[in-house]
């Protein structure tokens, strides 16, 4: 019963919002997993956990709007994508759900097990930060970052060709094999250009790490060491992280940002041990 009225609100939820922040797509039966993909990705990412994981769980596939095909909403885009996804964790209520977000997934993962009065069991984040923006301008006030900045412009000021071309190194180092390298770039290609570059800046100035202090539930943190070296990774980890009480935390020694992408069979054996000790 309480499968059939989810899914009866997720055809009102998507018949309703057509230009909200987030739409979920649920496949599968059992305790309920929130699916949260990174910045610019749809939720196609999952699929190498879906087969899976379908077959024992209910799973809440989240799709971001200006990302594939789903419409844009107006800035700021952070703001509406983290009101909706408290709503819709309010109307999954079961204290069994475990949430799963991958890059900015993580980070909005950690930020909703922040959350007093969300019922959530544990959380798993893969390769994501609670604060990019702090590792990737140190010495900057984030509260400072503003959609209009000569980056921006120039990003925005770009033809289809020139961006391209700029998003493919980026594209390249996220995942080692061609085939995964180009979905992401076709992924980013795919989105709404503004959705795209104003969206990251509110993710850049997105900074849950004062709110780790208030997580009291498991927390198991998955990581890739192929970007940056297993060293760097963990310490990058290891300062982000301190205001969190407890977690547990892996590291993949070689594959690149998308785990899921690189390596299925380990992220998977990871997801199930988690699960196992629930």
């Amino acid at each position: 019963m309480k499968t059939l009225l989810t899914l009866g609100f997720i055809i009102l939820f998507s018949f309703t919002n057509q230009a909200q922040a987030i739409k979920a797509t649920v496949k599968g039966t059992g305790d309920p997993i929130l699916l949260l993909a990174g910045f610019a990705s749809t939720s196609d990412v999952w699929h190498p956990l879906e087969d899976r994981f379908a077959e024992s769980h209910e799973l809440h596939l989240v799709d971001y709007a200006g990302f594939g095909k789903l419409p844009a909403v107006e800035m700021p885009f952070l703001d509406k994508v983290r009101n909706e996804l408290i709503n819709y964790v309010r109307t999954i209520d079961d204290e069994n759900l475990v949430i799963i977000g991958h890059s900015m997934g993580g980070t909005l993962a950690a930020w909703l097990g922040a959350q007093p009065d969300l019922k959530i069991k544990q959380i798993i984040i893969i390769d994501g930060l609670p604060a990019t923006g702090a590792l990737m301008f140190p010495n900057v006030d984030l509260a400072t970052l503003t959609y209009e900045n000569p980056y921006n412009d120039q990003m925005m000021a770009m033809d289809d060709s020139a961006f391209a071309k700029a998003i493919s190194p980026m594209a390249a180092g996220m995942a080692k094999a061609f085939e995964h390298q180009n979905a992401i770039k076709q992924d980013i290609l795919n989105t709404d250009r503004k959705t795209y570059v104003y969206g990251y800046t509110d993710y850049l100035k997105f900074d849950v790490r004062e709110d780790l202090k208030q997580i009291d539930i498991p927390v198991t943190i998955l990581g890739a060491a192929g970007m940056f070296g297993e060293e760097m990774a963990t310490n990058t980890y290891k300062n982000q992280y301190e205001n969190l009480k407890e977690y547990t935390f892996k590291m993949h020694p070689n594959s690149k940002h998308f785990i899921m992408y690189d390596d299925p069979s380990w992220l998977n054996a990871q997801i199930v041990e988690v699960l196992k000790t629930e």
